[in-house]
């Protein structure tokens, strides 16, 4: 079952469990702005809004994160601990 992180792991900024976020198969979360600002990478299993965008940390295509409906989120809340990784832009 996916986490459901609450935050952008490059900005920090909160991102609602019902938010646009992508992830990758390790699910590390990020914004639309923060994966627009993505360097460009050989990636051709990447979603097609950012295309030849990758996970700065494992490389791998980034998908839209699927939004938990609310009902599920009662039984399976959203994860509250948060993953920071500031220096996401320079990798």
């Amino acid at each position: 079952m996916l986490e459901i992180r609450p935050n952008c792991e490059c900005c920090d900024r909160d991102i609602l469990p019902s938010g646009e976020a992508y992830i990758c198969t390790f699910e590390c979360t990020w914004c639309p702005d923060c994966v627009d600002r993505f360097p460009n990478r050989s990636c051709p299993d990447c979603v097609d809004r950012f295309p030849n965008r990758s996970c700065p940390n494992c490389g791998g295509n980034l998908q839209l994160r699927p939004i938990r409906p609310a009902a599920a989120l009662i039984n399976n809340p959203a994860s509250t601990t948060r993953v920071v990784s500031p220096d996401c832009l320079r990798k």
